[in-house]
C-alpha cells in the first residue's frame, strides 16, 4: 500500500486512480488525518507500507522527520514548483527523494523501487530459506535459484508476510496491506482466494507449503522443518 498525504482532494483522487491502474492500493489522507492515523499505529503496521508520498503542503519537513524516526519506508516529497531551499529542507529532514510535479505514476513506482534497492542488499533479502528468496520492493521472488513470476497481488501478500516474519498476520491486516484499508470495492475474503492460489504454486515448486495458517491467529511464513512438524 502507498500512503499519499495531500490537502487537495482532487490531487489525491488523481494519484489514487493512476497508481491503482499499476496494481497498487493507495490510502490518502489530509495532513491532520495522516498525523492522527500515523500516531495510532505501531511500527510493524507502518513498516508494512510500501511508501509515503507527501504532496505540497505546510509542515512537510516536520512530518518527514517524524516518519523517519519511526520507520524505514521510502518517503517521496512532491513539489508543485522548483524551489531549492524547500528541496534542501526536505532532504535534511530525511526525505529519500524530492520530485517536481507532474510525475507519472509509473515513474513514482520506479523511484520507490529504486529507493528500496538502495537500502536492501541481496544478502539482506526479506526472506531466504529452503529455496525461497523474497526481496521486496516489487522484485519477483526466486525459487530454487530461478525467478518466480506471480501476479502482483500474490507478490504483495508474500512481501507482507516476509516483512512481518516471525509474526502472524490476520486476513484483515493482509487485506489492508494489499488493497488499502479504505477500499470498499473489494471484499476482505478475496485474500483467502489469493493465498490459496499462492500456496498451491509454492507447494508445487518447493515441495512444501511455506505459508502456515492457524485459525483465529492468521498467516505466517515458516521454514520446511516447521511445516513438516506441523
Amino acid at each position: 500500500m502507498i500512503v499519499l498525504v495531500d490537502e487537495r482532494t482532487d490531487v489525491s483522487d488523481a494519484y489514487k486512480t493512476s497508481i491503482g491502474r499499476e496494481g497498487y492500493s493507495v490510502a490518502s489522507f489530509s495532513p491532520p488525518e495522516f498525523i492522527a492515523w500515523f500516531n495510532s499505529l505501531g511500527e510493524p503496521d507502518l513498516n508494512a507500507v510500501d511508501a509515503f508520498v507527501l504532496g505540497d503542503f505546510a509542515d512537510r519537513p516536520q512530518i518527514t522527520r517524524n516518519l523517519k524516526r519511526r520507520v524505514h519506508v521510502p518517503t517521496i516529497a512532491l513539489n508543485d514548483v522548483a524551489a531549492l531551499d524547500v528541496t534542501l529542507r526536505l532532504f535534511e529532514a530525511g526525505a529519500d527523494d524530492v520530485v517536481r510535479k507532474p510525475v507519472h505514476a509509473r515513474e513514482l513506482i520506479a523511484r520507490i523501487a529504486a529507493i528500496r534497492r538502495r537500502t536492501t542488499v541481496e544478502e539482506d533479502a526479506l526472506w531466504s530459506f529452503d529455496g525461497l528468496v523474497i526481496f521486496g520492493g516489487g522484485r519477483s521472488p526466486e525459487v530454487n535459484g530461478r525467478e518466480f513470476q506471480i501476479p502482483r497481488r500474490e507478490l504483495r501478500i508474500l512481501e507482507h508476510l516476509a516483512v512481518n516474519r516471525g509474526r502472524r498476520s490476520t486476513r484483515a491486516q493482509i487485506f489492508a496491506s494489499v488493497y488499502g484499508m479504505f477500499d470498499e470495492r473489494v471484499e476482505e475474503c478475496v485474500v483467502e482466494s489469493h493465498i490459496s492460489k499462492l500456496r498451491k504454486k509454492l507447494r508445487a515448486e518447493l515441495g512444501y507449503d511455506p505459508i502456515d495458517m492457524q485459525r483465529y491467529l492468521g498467516y505466517q511464513l515458516v521454514r520446511r522443518a516447521a511445516a513438516a512438524a506441523a
